[in-house]
This record gives structure tokens, C-alpha cells and sequence, in this order.
């Protein structure tokens, strides 16, 4: 038999789950002006069997739209079939961006960070994940022997990445036990963020294909090593040079990326809620993980929520194009186009106001004292998603990028995973969380 192929149209919701409906490959062309029909209350599904209390019910409908130039079809071994798949757009019938859509919402902001600043993001992921299943065991951190024991997954794995042109730059051994890194190259705008959809959707396939399991999840178990999702980020005007680097700045940065890093970090404790934002993200999040328990700027400190990544380059003339700014609370839970698009509004608020560069620190935050922290105007992140989501919505600038309606449809779909969790017992959560990222 011949022709069945099927091409799942995919969408990344408020919890950052990639969803999708698949078509047969002959029945695309005719279903790429108008995509297919999903319910408004779909993007109120928790990650597990839920539905969140919602502003729509049973009425009414999107339509999850292909945008071609996204579409992939990533071979693996010749017997099983590739994975072939194409990003929408959530869409009225009208054809207009859907208020509650990510990468909508993504789009959106980026759009305004250019047309008052002339600035655009290059974007680039560090994707952080668990690999198990049968003949995965101990092996020493970062070493050739963690690698070379799943080296058909790997090869597999690098094949596919590559055939999905996702800008593959490393896949390398991590700390924890079955725990690999993949981390790609940077794109504008978002590109940068569809790059993780595929490489997260890809690597998952890879690990099925070998008869084995790939969780992005933050914390597989409470004594677990987590996993993180590091963002890099750089800004570049529109000449196309770069703009975040200046050798005079204050941990080198120009005037507009200070003011741009201050805005993040102003904004921190509630862009939690949608960096880090479930609540096995607060099991990882905290002092002494190298996931950052404190809003901190610093050059190279891997304690701090903000570290600036010097260039290694030596060359006066492109040394710029290597120094980027990495936000470091973050883990794959959260939607990356929501994640990034907030960052970008946070960023936006920093220029707008013409923030003061914020405070170098050159040691972690945790061991410095509350007095030199509270003279460094060093603060605490939320412990909790609770807490995140209780700053969200005290942060009257935050909750201003949003609508009102996708505000009430994350927060309300987020505090029902904080309840979730809290009727349950950690461990349990995390295998939860486990499955289902």
C-alpha cells in the first residue's frame, strides 16, 4: 500500500505541548489556505487529561493554519516512516491572528521591539533532556563513554537534526545520568522559536525510533538532575550589524542592550510564571543548581537569572556577533514563542523607560548575604508558580501584554496545575511531567 502518509499540522499551545492534527500528504495543498478547525477551549488543556476553567466552553472555533515555509519532512531509518510536519497559525475565521495564539503573540511583540527600536532578536535554544529506557545506565558526567553507550540514538538523532536544517551546532553528554544536550544555531525572530518546536519534536522521535524515551522535562525526580532550556538572545539593527555589544559598557554591553537587560530583569519575577512555568520548574529553580534562585546580572555567573556570554572571538571587526545574553530561568515547559515574546516585551519596557544598566555580580547571589544583596538591589525569584503567577498579576506593566481573555485563560490554566500538584506528592508530579514533556 502507498500513499498514506500523513502530515501533522502542529501548534504549541499555553503549556508549550506541541498539539496537532495530521492530514494525508495528498489532502495538504487543499488544506494550506484554511488549515483545520480547533476548539477555543483547546488551548486550555493542561499537560495531562484536563481542561482548565475557560472564557469559551463549547463555543466556537480556530483554524490551526499552516505557514509553509516551516513545513519538514525529517527522515530516520529507512523502515518506519518519516516525520513530516508543518507550524500553523491559529487563526479566526476571518483570517486574523487568534488573540490566544503563541506564536501570534510572539510575532506581535517582536514587531513592536523593531518598529520602535529598529532592533530585531536572533534567538537560539540550549535543549536539555533525559534519555531512558533499556541499557541506560551510569556513566561518568560528560564523558565520551555517556555518549558512545547510545551512539545509534545519537547518530540517528544528528542525522535528523540536520535533515530538519535547525541549525544543529552540538549534541554533547550532560552531568546527570542519561542526560544529553542539543543546542542549535541562532535565527531571527520567529524562526528562532519554531527551531526548538522541531528539535524537541524530532529528538522525541529519534529516542521512539530506538526504543527509547526523551523527556524535556525540568525535573524527572525530586533528587533528579533537571534539565534546562536556556535562552540566547542578541540584538541586531537593521543593517544587519549587531547591537547588544559595546567593549566600554558595563559587562560590555551598548546602551540600548543595558537598558534592554535591566527591562528583563525588572520584570523577572513575573516572566517566571511563563519561562518556568510549571510547578516541577521550582524542584530545578533556586540557589547552588546553576538555575538561579535571584534576579542577578553578572558576566559569566551561572548563578545569576541573566548572564552575559562574552564573544570568544578575538577579532575587532566580528567580535560583536558572538556576545549574546543568556536568560537562564527557563526550562522546555514553557511555550518558547510565549517565553521569548514576553522577554522581548520585558526588554521593550527597559528601552521605553531608558532603565540604568543594572549591577555586574561577580559571585552567587546566595552566598553574598541578604545585606550586600539588598545593597546590590539583588532580589529573590518566586519559589513557587504560585508565587510567579501572584507576580504576573501584580505586575501591572506585565499583565499589559497580554489580552484580557489570554490572561485569564493561562493564569487559569496555570493555578490549576499548582493545585494539581499540590494534591499530590512531588515524585508523582515529576513522572507526571516526565510523560508528558
Amino acid at each position: 500500500m502507498t500513499g498514506g502518509e500523513l502530515i501533522l499540522l502542529v501548534w504549541n499551545d499555553l503549556v508549550g505541548l506541541s498539539r496537532t492534527r495530521g492530514v494525508p500528504v495528498s489532502e495538504y495543498d487543499r488544506r494550506r489556505s484554511h488549515g483545520l478547525g480547533w476548539a477555543l477551549a483547546g488551548q486550555s488543556l493542561t499537560p495531562f487529561e484536563d481542561i482548565a476553567p475557560n472564557p469559551w466552553g463549547p463555543m466556537d472555533e480556530v483554524r490551526q493554519t499552516p505557514d509553509d515555509s516551516t513545513r519538514r519532512r525529517i527522515g530516520f531509518t529507512e523502515n518506519l516512516p518519516p516525520l513530516h510536519l508543518v507550524l500553523c497559525d491559529s487563526l479566526n475565521a476571518d483570517g486574523a491572528p487568534w488573540e490566544c495564539c503563541t506564536r501570534g503573540f510572539m510575532r506581535r511583540a517582536l514587531a513592536d521591539l523593531e518598529a520602535e527600536t529598529g532592533l530585531r532578536l536572533h534567538i537560539a535554544y540550549e535543549n536539555e533532556f533525559l534519555l531512558t529506557g533499556e541499557g541506560m545506565e551510569w556513566a561518568a558526567p560528560f564523558s565520551v563513554d555517556s555518549i558512545r553507550r547510545v551512539a545509534p540514538f545519537a547518530d540517528l538523532c544528528t542525522a535528523a537534526l540536520l535533515d530538519a536544517d535547525v541549525g544543529l551546532e552540538t549534541f554533547e553528554p550532560e552531568y546527570g545520568v542519561g542526560q544529553y544536550e542539543v543546542s542549535c544555531g541562532p535565527a531571527t525572530g520567529v524562526s528562532g522559536a519554531d527551531r526548538v518546536v522541531i528539535t524537541r519534536e524530532t529528538v522525541r522521535e529519534a529516542a521512539r525510533q530506538c526504543g527509547l524515551r526523551a523527556s524535556f522535562t525540568p525535573k524527572p525526580a525530586p533528587d533528579a538532575v533537571g534539565n534546562g532550556c536556556h535562552l540566547h538572545l542578541s540584538l541586531w539593527d537593521g543593517k544587519g550589524q549587531a547591537a547588544a555589544f559595546d567593549p566600554d559598557g558595563p559587562g560590555q554591553l551598548s546602551p540600548v542592550a543595558a537598558q534592554f537587560v535591566a527591562g528583563v530583569q525588572r520584570h523577572l519575577p513575573a516572566l517566571a510564571a511563563l519561562t518556568a512555568p510549571s510547578p516541577v520548574s521550582y524542584l530545578r529553580l533556586g540557589p547552588h543548581h546553576w538555575a538561579c534562585g535571584y534576579d542577578a546580572v553578572g558576566v559569566q555567573n551561572r548563578e545569576a537569572a541573566i548572564r552575559i556570554c562574552p564573544s570568544p572571538d578575538p577579532a575587532p571587526a566580528t567580535r560583536a556577533d558572538a556576545f549574546n545574553i543568556e536568560i537562564r530561568a527557563t526550562d522546555a515547559t514553557a511555550s518558547p514563542y510565549l517565553a521569548v515574546g514576553a522577554v522581548a516585551r520585558a526588554g521593550l519596557e527597559g528601552i521605553r523607560a531608558s532603565l540604568p544598566a543594572p549591577t555586574m555580580i561577580d559571585e552567587d547571589p546566595d552566598e553574598m548575604g541578604a545585606g550586600k544583596r539588598a545593597e546590590l538591589g539583588v532580589k529573590e525569584l518566586p519559589s513557587s508558580l504560585a508565587a510567579a503567577l501572584d507576580a504576573l498579576t501584580a505586575d501591572e506593566t506585565a499583565r499589559g501584554w497580554f489580552t484580557p481573555t489570554m490572561l485569564e485563560a493561562y493564569t487559569s490554566l496555570k493555578r490549576l496545575e499548582a493545585e494539581t500538584y499540590a494534591a499530590s506528592t512531588p515524585g508523582r508530579m515529576c513522572e507526571r511531567y516526565a510523560r508528558a514533556y
